[in-house]
């Protein structure tokens, strides 16, 4: 089978056993970390393709089951080169791959509409920014959901993709190979998600426990087979209870996805590569967008006075134009940004060349695939030019419009 030949779901070819070191001596982690992409990718260049098809007119459950599906698929080779579709939208190429991959990546950190049996959205993190860790419910193991989202993380991660923000380091710590002793030293008590163990066992920061918090403390080492507080114990059964209430109940899910990184094949890079586990698992405070950094990627319209075009734009439409949109940018709150990025390229991920386009149009569209924002010349006034980009970025999970 050549390459340009398609088949509905997965790959079955294996990955090479071995990827040579190249990205293994480059100084920079993120340029180790598209050499990697680029080797790995190369080598399975005539595989037969991934096949993704998201229906645009399916309920958010059918979606979603859609994406479930595809990731839990076995025996697949996550390196073969990925062709998403989008049924019910005219967009195609690498800008539907980025905004299927985002999708993707934002179900697994909001949850996924499934009923697993106890609520209609099911979540397979919980805890707060920064500090989130795997469920510990014994359904979503079961299920071998938590391979999936490992499937999920690799593969975006492979194309260039998102990592996942906001996991506890702990977490992060073992998903990378680490020792349960190293991610245990960096535990703190907002790593434990659930909130009445989170205040049992802060009780033990206390110098003197009152009879009800002594109660508190000894019911729940015993519900976990721990000693019961002493006058000496304290600091040594803070952390060991901290422990048992976040590493010990996600030793499973944590090498199902560990499993599920190493099915995409990138193992090799996360192992060897430790300064490359802050791109893979960011910070939410580092994966943060902000105006400037955005205006500073774009390559705005250049002035072309030789211009030959009979509807060439006059160039103060064009300053007009490109000047409504930095003040968008520059007053946008983060989540607008996103919003703007997604509908410009595909995914939230900051692209640098950036294109922007000043053209005889109606209404705002986006070439993805090029990375070009075409906005119309007709705009007198900033709050009209507000109004329609807005309703653009609405328009960002029901497809492209326009590509």
């Amino acid at each position: 089978m050549t390459r340009t030949e398609e088949m509905p779901g997965p790959s079955v070819q294996r990955l090479p056993a071995t990827v040579s070191a190249a990205w293994a001596n480059e100084v920079d982690p993120r340029k180790a970390c598209q050499l990697f992409r680029e080797e790995l990718l190369e080598r399975n260049y005539e595989c037969p393709r991934l096949f993704l098809s998201i229906d645009l007119f399916d309920a958010e459950e059918e979606t979603d089951s859609s994406l479930i599906s595809f990731f839990k698929m076995n025996n697949v080779n996550w390196a073969a080169p990925l062709k998403c579709r989008l049924r019910g939208d005219a967009a195609v190429g690498q800008g539907v791959n980025r905004h299927v991959l985002s999708m993707a990546m934002q179900k697994l950190k909001t949850g996924f509409s499934i009923n697993l049996g106890c609520a209609a959205l099911t979540s397979l993190f919980e805890g707060e920014m920064e500090h989130r860790v795997p469920s510990a419910a014994a359904v979503l193991r079961e299920s071998n959901l938590f391979e999936m989202a490992g499937r999920m993380i690799g593969h975006s991660f492979l194309h260039g993709g998102f990592g996942f923000s906001g996991l506890s380091v702990p977490v992060v710590t073992l998903l990378t190979g680490g020792s349960t002793d190293t991610a245990a030293s960096a535990l703190t008590l907002l790593d434990c998600p659930d909130l009445d163990h989170r205040e049992t066992i802060g009780f033990l920061k206390n110098t003197q426990l009152t009879a009800q918090e002594t109660t508190s403390v000894t019911d729940l080492c015993l519900s976990w087979d721990l000693p019961v507080p002493t006058s000496t114990n304290h600091d040594w059964l803070f952390q060991e209870l901290l422990s048992h209430a976040v590493l010990h109940r996600v030793r499973q899910p944590i090498k199902q996805i560990r499993k599920g990184l190493k099915e995409t094949g990138i193992w090799p890079l996360v192992s060897n590569r430790p300064d490359v586990h802050p791109i893979l698992f960011p910070r939410e405070k580092n994966d943060e967008l902000n105006s400037q950094t955005v205006i500073q990627n774009i390559h705005w319209p250049q002035p072309k006075s030789d211009s030959d075009e009979d509807d060439a734009v006059p160039l103060e439409k064009v300053g007009l134009v490109t000047g409504f949109l930095r003040q968008f940018i520059e007053e946008a709150s983060p989540k607008v940004l996103r919003d703007l990025l997604k509908f410009w390229v595909g995914w939230e991920l900051l692209t640098t060349n950036l294109e922007v386009e000043v053209v005889t149009s109606k209404y705002p569209v986006a070439l993805t695939c090029f990375l070009k924002l075409k906005l119309p010349s007709h705009y007198q006034t900033y709050e009209k030019f507000h109004q329609d980009l807005m309703m653009a970025l609405s328009s960002i999970s029901a497809g492209f419009g326009l590509v």
